[in-house]
């Protein structure tokens, strides 16, 4: 049989790419073998479809269990990316040839599976003792695979699915790999710092051709052999199994090539899996290794992709450092001059853009730098590393700031691939795409902001979209701010950033049914069942209103009913009412049907008051000022309910509380300060409390929480009510050191909460000695008529009817 010919390249290498490129134009292959996934091969027709823009991604999933998928990136400097192109272009069969994904998620699942079940009988088999883990307490694994058991990735220079990190650097060898990367020991041969300076510089900053293949396949075999020749390293035995697997796998399909009479066969895979391919083991060996291994039912779509995800930051596993500037070592063909020089520039493009000074003669001279630099390091051109020290001694000065966004921008890069609009998807993918075409909300992966004025019919719609996304856990966007000050003044301020893996949300979220309506409704329904708090059904209430869900909001507030029906817990009571409130004062303002929820407010108002009294008594410190943020918060709700059957009841309620003897001092003091500033309680009625509980008698500790609490962080009353500050003044004066030293403490903490120019005023009163009177303002002699002037306009800019 006739020989393959081998390229050993590494994933998203330019010059592997070019080189490639150049040993299919002379080899003229007819049959090219890909390692990729072999469920892919009914799409790769697609690679020259017009509307195919990398960088793309196979998503290869389990429709049963989506959670369970594996991406495959390409970028358009993948040398898989371009052999896949020729050979579709030429039209000579191709395939994929790893082991299927079918194989590898069943088995990536069946070893997580079998990690869960050793965990849960590890932790049976323990006594539980105060302190330790109980079963439930076991780290779940997670199913999802980001990166995937099958890849057409993990080595960059490095072994297949084998991290770095993962290596025991005492177990390397020659003197050298303290990193991990047996890349490292013919780089610090050559004099490199590491493999992937090596690399760069030796491969993917050159275009060879076919020569390359063959120093790179002698390098990486021999490499390989003195690797596998050390003693056992910490190296995964289920990452070592996985690769044999896939090994004997694609021995199988270049054998089945060769036995189709195919005379020039081209093999494209990982540099590192060379020798495992042409090594002597049989076919009957290979077919022994293979039997029985477990299989899951899989789908495979196209999806676009970011260089982002491929870099290694992300934690891609064959994600490499900058993908930007391997775009731009691709597009600059074989002019390494031209290429130095198109690079500053851009840097330049971007700084200016920013307003920073870069000049022509700025340019020139990082250029000179950078072709010193190499010459220095006895380079032909200036590679990155040159690039990036030039451009931060001469056009930065040294600022690393700016290098960050230059980074960012150029180095890494935010390009997002896009893919035929025929692609498999399922159908609530195709909701979505619609959804974005008729609304004018493009996909993007740079991070933007959008205003939305909810007065306009398109940008409504863009609103519910984007709420209705949310509650399928698909955060395209972000609520970053709502209005300038109020709910109610119809804008909507999103940050927006598209990420590939919410094509893989889309399709888990597709359980729930076709279309977003109808998928985020049914999630709602579902996640009604499994809230635990009433705060928690309040907020849905809310999110699902601006969803404009009307459905979903008949299944929430019934199940908020439900939940208010069956707990007398006020806490919960009084957290439910800020975010049902919101709903119910600005519904209709935002053009949402509000009224259903109003008789569950009203019902919650009037639990939480009855509840109010019995909640504040006999809790400690830290649980009453938990509850004195649920009380205000509460108040406030009401104020915006502004009914007057429940204000009189959430009054009576406070009256209660600030006359119980039982209750905790703080919420007593914030109940009268609230009752005082509604109105409900006179003058008269709250100078007697603060005489009472700031009396020589009363506990100090008890009486400078009471004042904490009445004070509310708000200085107002203390400036303006002589009354209030005599008291105030009375109660200090008579305190003895002793006492004093005690409660100093909660006293300064409650003056401290005060605004920098309240204390300043405070302190410009007491000097004036406690006697002076408040200046009591003149009667203001008010013009009805013009003071009704703006009304209209107010009431138009706030969207509130006459």
């Amino acid at each position: 049989m006739t020989s393959p010919h081998w390229f050993g390249i590494r994933h998203h290498g330019p010059g592997c790419a070019r080189s490639l490129c150049r040993a299919f134009e002379a080899l003229q292959p007819d049959c090219v073998l890909i390692e990729g996934p072999p469920e892919a091969e009914g799409l790769l027709a697609m690679a020259l479809h017009e509307a195919m823009r990398p960088p793309v991604a196979l998503l290869s999933y389990c429709p049963d269990e989506p959670q369970w998928a594996v991406y495959h990136p390409f970028a358009v400097f993948s040398p898989e990316w371009q052999a896949l192109r020729w050979a579709v272009r030429a039209g000579v069969p191709i395939r994929f040839i790893d082991l299927p994904v079918a194989h590898g998620l069943a088995i990536e699942k069946a070893r997580r599976d079998a990690m869960q079940a050793e965990a849960r009988a590890a932790a049976a088999a323990e006594e539980p003792e105060a302190g330790a883990a109980s079963p439930a307490d076991a780290p779940a694994l997670s199913p999802v695979v980001d990166a995937g058991p099958n890849d057409t990735h993990p080595e960059d220079t490095h072994p297949v699915d084998t991290d770095p990190a993962d290596i025991d650097p005492a177990a390397s060898s020659p003197a050298s790999v303290a990193t991990g990367d047996p890349l490292d020991w013919l780089a610090h041969a050559a004099g490199y710092a590491d493999g992937e300076a090596w690399w760069n510089h030796m491969v993917e900053e050159r275009g060879d051709g076919e020569e390359l293949f063959a120093a790179i396949d002698e390098a990486m075999t021999l490499l390989r052999a003195e690797w596998e020749a050390e003693p056992p390293r910490a190296r995964d035995v289920d990452e070592a199994q996985r690769e044999a697997w896939r090994e004997a796998h694609m021995r199988q399909c270049v054998r089945a090539a060769q036995k189709e009479g195919h005379q020039r066969i081209a093999v494209v895979c990982g540099a590192w899996h060379l020798r495992g391919l042409k090594s002597e083991t049989t076919a009957k060996a290979d077919s022994a290794l293979l039997k029985g291994l477990p299989k899951l039912k899989v789908q495979t779509t196209w999806v676009p992709w970011t260089h982002r995800h491929l870099a290694r930051a992300s934690g891609y596993g064959a994600g490499i450092e900058s993908p930007g500037w391997y775009e731009h070592l691709w597009n600059s063909h074989d002019s390494p001059r031209p290429r130095a020089i198109g690079w500053l520039a851009r840097i330049a493009r971007l700084m200016r853009e920013r307003e920073l000074d870069c000049s022509s003669a700025h340019l020139i001279e990082a250029a000179r730098l950078a072709d010193t630099l190499a010459a220095l390091r006895q380079r032909p051109a200036p590679g990155l590393d040159e690039l990036h020290e030039a451009a931060r001694t001469v056009l930065t000065l040294g600022d690393d700031s700016v290098l960050h966004f230059i980074h960012d921008a150029l180095v890494v890069g935010d390009q997002l691939g896009s893919v035929p609009p025929d692609v498999p998807t399922v159908p609530l993918q195709r909701d979505v795409e619609q959804a974005q075409k008729s609304l004018r909300l493009k996909p993007e992966a740079l991070q933007k902001t959008l205003d939305l004025d909810l007065r306009n019919a398109n940008d409504l719609a863009r609103s519910h979209l984007l709420h209705r996304l949310n509650l399928l856990e698909v955060p395209w966007g972000s609520l970053s701010k709502v209005g300038r000050s109020a709910r109610g003044t119809f804008h909507e301020v999103w940050t927006l950033q598209w990420q590939p893996e919410f094509q893989l949300l889309l399709i888990e979220a597709s359980q729930w049914g076709q279309t977003v309506a109808q998928a985020a409704t049914a999630r709602v329904a579902e996640r009604c069942a499994q809230v635990q708090t009433l705060a928690e059904l309040s907020k849905l209430v809310d999110q699902v209103l601006l969803a404009d869900l009307e459905a979903a909001v008949a299944v929430t507030t019934q199940a908020l009913e439900d939940r208010a029906a069956r707990t007398g817990d006020a806490q919960q009571l009084l957290a439910a009412l800020p975010a049902l409130a919101n709903v119910y004062r600005y519904g209709n303002v935002r053009q949402t049907d509000a009224s259903m929820v109003g008789h569950v407010l009203d019902g919650l108002i009037v639990r939480a008051a009855i509840g109010l009294p019995l909640a504040c008594s006999a809790v400690d410190d830290a649980a009453a000022e938990g509850l004195r943020q649920h009380l205000l918060a509460a108040h406030a709700a009401i104020g915006l309910r502004d009914g007057e059957a429940q204000t009189a009841e959430w009054q009576r309620a406070l009256s209660q509380l600030a006359s119980q003897t039982s209750a905790h001092k703080l919420l007593q003091g914030v109940a009268t300060r609230l009752l005082l500033d509604a109105g409900a309680w006179s003058a008269e009625q709250v100078a007697t409390a603060l005489s009472l509980h700031l009396s020589a008698g009363a506990e100090p500790t008890e009486a400078a929480a009471w004042l904490d609490g009445f004070l509310n962080r708000n200085a107002v009353v203390l400036l303006h009510d002589a009354q209030v500050w005599r008291l105030v003044d009375d109660w200090l004066a008579s305190l003895s050191d002793e006492h004093f030293i005690r409660v100093l403490p909660l006293v300064r903490r409650t003056f401290s909460a005060f605004e920098a120019g309240e204390r300043r005023d405070l302190g410009q009163r007491a000097s004036q000695g406690v006697r002076v009177a408040a200046p009591v303002a003149a009667e203001a002699d008010w013009d009805e008529a013009r003071a009704m002037l703006p009304l209209p306009l107010l009431r138009q800019l706030l969207g509130v009817n006459a």
